[in-house]
């Protein structure tokens, strides 16, 4: 039964990630196809770059609140139960940060757009405020200003959830925060920069677009673009 209900929080996670509202409000206000235009990605950045500010502010919130339900969802459906695993005892905060990365997933390679999909940053980000809610405000933080000052998305979403990272560790040592945190953190860190590789060479090479310039269609080329 225990089994049963981390294979439900995950299928949930990764259907209610999958949810592309990038690809649904610019389809419902710009009239384009998301995936067509810019870095071929649903994220705010392309939204921001295809449509406009309004559809950008719909999608951010549509996919934070991806990560935010499905972490609190995760939490109802596990309760207080534990799995017992040799030494290991897991029980609802790792269910709930398992939930959060297939939220993450989810979002990256969407069920409902051929597996296609973001970088994941917003989604992360959302199941972090509803797991620990000072990392997630720290490592917001660190992503606006940085993405202020650089006009590079790519940039301060990569800073962000590094930064993110950073802060747990002395978080868990001096103030005993769950381990779990740190777990979503690295793993979800890690597949947002991975997701990310495109820019980074970009941003080396100069080439990377900043916050603000508008997407063109590029159906038949390669991603030229941020999340």
């Amino acid at each position: 039964m225990i089994i049963a209900k981390f294979v439900y929080v995950v299928l949930i996670g990764y259907l209610l990630g999958s949810i592309p509202f990038g690809a649904i409000v610019t389809r419902f206000q710009g009239k384009k196809d998301i995936l067509k235009y810019g870095s071929g990605k649903i994220g705010a950045t392309n939204v921001l770059r295809t449509v406009g500010r309004k559809a950008a502010a719909l999608a951010v919130f549509g996919d934070i609140m991806k990560g935010v339900l499905t972490v609190l969802i995760a939490g109802l459906i596990f309760g207080n139960d534990l799995l017992i695993v040799g030494n290991v005892a897991m029980g609802t905060l790792i269910a709930q940060a398992i939930a959060g990365l297939a939220a993450v997933a989810g979002h990256n390679w969407s069920i409902f757009l051929k597996f296609r999909g973001g970088r994941g940053v917003a989604t992360f980000f959302g199941g972090l405020i509803a797991l620990c809610p000072p990392a997630a405000l720290f490592g917001g933080e660190v992503f606006f200003l940085s993405a202020s000052l650089t006009r590079y998305a790519s940039f301060g979403s990569i800073l962000g959830v590094v930064a993110t990272y950073l802060i747990l560790i002395p978080l868990i040592i001096m103030n005993r925060f769950p381990l779990e945190y740190l777990i979503y953190a690295f793993i979800g860190g890690i597949v947002i920069i991975v997701m990310h590789r495109d820019n980074i060479n970009r941003l080396i090479t100069g080439t990377e677009r900043k916050i603000g310039q508008k997407a063109e269609k590029s159906a038949a080329s390669p991603p030229k673009a941020g999340d």
